[in-house]
């Protein structure tokens, strides 16, 4: 794989992914929690991320196409978690749920795995993404190793802007907090949306929609 490949696999992982648009949505989705459950959870959510985008990158459209599951599918049911997850901000369920709770040790919210490994770092697109790039490399073994590497370094950004979420957090403060968290929610509904709509429209449903 030359730079020229390696350097267009990377831009275009950085920008299906966004690192950057992820992190507002990871303070939302954190809000509260101390600095070491972010980084717990952001270690933990890039991880998984690693772990499942590695595994459609080698594995994906052979277990797609074993379980019958097509791309569309994947960006229809995408969508419908994403859309679960935007109510929750929208109308601050979560944090009426921990409001309304006995104090425990940890709390049992944990976003890591869902929604921030998946589907907003590994999602649809980057699952996508991932196939295409693997199928698209010539080279053999150590070409598709760059391209991994290429992978794990844009969420390893994702995960060093997840380390100044509690400083934003904090400069934010209650209300800007409440407003960002609403406004998210508000941009995290149309995204689910949109996952949808694309899904139809991939799989020809609605060919005119």
């Amino acid at each position: 794989m030359d730079r020229a490949q390696l350097v267009t696999a990377f831009v275009t992982l950085f920008v299906v992914i966004e690192p950057i648009g992820i992190t507002p949505m990871f303070i939302a989705l954190t809000r509260g929690m101390s600095t070491r459950q972010r980084r717990t959870i952001g270690l933990r959510a890039c991880v998984t991320a690693v772990g499942i985008l590695t595994a459609f990158g080698l594995l994906g459209q052979s277990l797609l196409n074993f379980v019958g599951i097509s791309i569309p599918a994947f960006r229809i049911s995408g969508g419908i978690l994403l859309f679960l997850t935007a109510l929750d901000m929208l109308f601050e369920r979560r944090t009426q749920r921990r409001e309304g709770q006995v104090e425990k040790e940890e709390d049992d919210h944990d976003p890591s795995v869902f929604p921030l490994a998946m589907p907003l770092l590994a999602g649809p697109g980057a699952l996508t993404t991932m196939i295409l790039l693997v199928g698209q490399v010539k080279g053999g073994w150590v070409a598709i190793l760059e391209l991994h590497i290429a992978m794990v370094a844009v969420v390893g950004i994702a995960f060093a802007l997840f380390q100044v979420a509690g400083p934003l957090d904090k400069a934010l403060g209650r209300t800007g907090n409440n407003v960002i968290t609403r406004l998210l929610g508000m941009l995290l509904a149309a995204l689910s949306v949109q996952f949808v709509i694309d899904g139809v429209r991939a799989a020809g449903v609605l060919p005119g929609l």
